[in-house]
């Protein structure tokens, strides 16, 4: 396999060829020359207007539905899906049927889609069939490549669990996910809890729900001197919380879905069940202070929290419709449109180097005799999103007939490419 990108802005802080526009040419898998002018009779040529290169991104939180719930996404259809919106890596969340709480599931993830375009990283769980009760075999599933540890969909409650959980993974240097929702105050929530859940006559999830979580965990993190990352934060006060943690030197993290940056809570008068996520929309106020925390450097990346559900899920009240929306072909373009004063090399660093940096992957490199691992990108082409576009089996995006900004036309991944 050849290809050879012609005139591309490179975009990879770390690479001396960052902010030229630059010819590279790829070889079975590995980049063998960067320069201008460059030719090659064999190679796939790949050129376009205004077309961009970074290092390969990297998304943290997705759900691939495999195995048990495949009519929803399975492996294949999640790398495409992935694939489709510029990620080369992709660490899936362990709520499947049955979980991925022991080796062998960890290794079913991994054998599947050892041969595919997209890396796909499971995340173990860390109690024994997500139930909060008991540790699942952590050490056993580090072995087999299970990237980090998260109940994903189901937080942890127990702050019992939660300490062990941190004390153990300091053995097998992991991190705990934690997306922070306290149950037994937000339980029958089924949005925000504000002017519009009033409005709307809705049972709502108040902001302290999340913040209760996200307060304690930090005490835990920093009493075990462990790795805590918080993903889907989406309240003014999560952020203070963490920036404030981080300041007191605490090892915590945190990332942000596109959804939390782009709409608010008042987009539910439309009541499209789309928009029924945990944690749920919330405020003007609170997206404002979610996007000063990406410029400011509080939040360190972003997870989609691609979350497939089948057309029966949503397609009823949506009282009783299911939570989550797919985002993995879309978030480029959510996020480039709605944050235009972060500049395009600090979004690509947020996708690529930081979420590899936080879980320990290996450090990618944009030079001649690297391993090429690449998002191809146009980041000022406006484009609408339709069903058509979506790789995914499921079309349960409120992101379709937006207009989006910032497109993505392929990845190169080793000795594979989507393009």
């Amino acid at each position: 396999m050849h290809i050879l990108l012609k005139n591309v802005q490179v975009v990879a802080p770390s690479s001396p060829f960052h902010g030229q526009q630059q010819d590279i040419l790829i070889e079975n898998g590995i980049i063998r020359q960067i320069g201008t002018g460059l030719s090659a009779p064999q190679a796939r040529v790949v050129s376009g207007d205004n077309l961009h290169v970074s290092l390969g991104w990297t998304d943290l939180f997705a759900h691939f539905s495999d195995p048990g719930q495949e009519y929803k996404e399975d492996l294949q259809s999640g790398v495409d899906a992935a694939a489709k919106g510029g990620y080369t890596t992709v660490m899936i969340v362990p709520n499947t049927q049955p979980a991925l709480h022991t080796k062998a599931q960890i290794e079913y993830v991994i054998s599947r889609t050892r041969h595919s375009a997209v890396q796909v990283l499971p995340i173990g769980a860390v109690t024994k069939n997500l139930e909060g009760t008991s540790l699942a075999e952590m050490y056993e599933m580090r072995l087999a490549g299970a990237v980090a540890f998260s109940d994903g969909l189901k937080p942890i409650q127990s702050p019992g669990i939660m300490l062990k959980a941190l004390q153990y993974v300091k053995a097998v240097n992991g991190t705990i996910i934690q997306l922070p929702d306290d149950h037994s105050i937000s339980a029958h929530g089924l949005m925000h809890e504000g002017i519009y859940s009033t409005q709307l006559g809705m049972p709502g999830k108040p902001a302290i729900a999340e913040e209760l979580i996200i307060q304690r965990d930090i005490e835990l993190a920093q009493y075990t001197d462990s790795r805590i990352h918080f993903t889907g934060i989406s309240t003014r006060k999560s952020a203070e919380l963490i920036a404030n943690a981080k300041g007191k030197g605490i090892k915590v993290t945190c990332s942000v879905t596109p959804y939390h940056v782009s709409l608010t809570d008042a987009h539910l008068l439309s009541y499209d069940s789309n928009l029924k996520l945990n944690p749920p929309l919330r405020t003007a106020e609170d997206v404002q202070a979610l996007r000063d925390a990406v410029k400011n450097g509080v939040i360190d990346c972003f997870a989609t929290h691609h979350l497939p559900q089948d057309w029966d899920a949503k397609q009823v009240e949506f009282e009783y419709a299911k939570n989550g929306m797919i985002g993995l072909e879309s978030a480029f373009g959510v996020l480039h449109k709605h944050l235009p004063e972060v500049p395009v090399e600090r979004l690509v660093e947020m996708l690529s180097a930081q979420p590899r940096k936080i879980f320990g992957l290996p450090e990618l490199s944009l030079s001649e005799g690297a391993t090429a691992n690449l998002t191809i990108f146009n980041p000022e082409e406006e484009w609408v999103l339709s069903t058509a576009h979506l790789a995914s089996k499921s079309k349960n995006s409120a992101y379709i007939g937006a207009e989006l900004k910032g497109s993505v036309k392929g990845i190169i991944n080793g000795q594979y490419a989507q393009l």
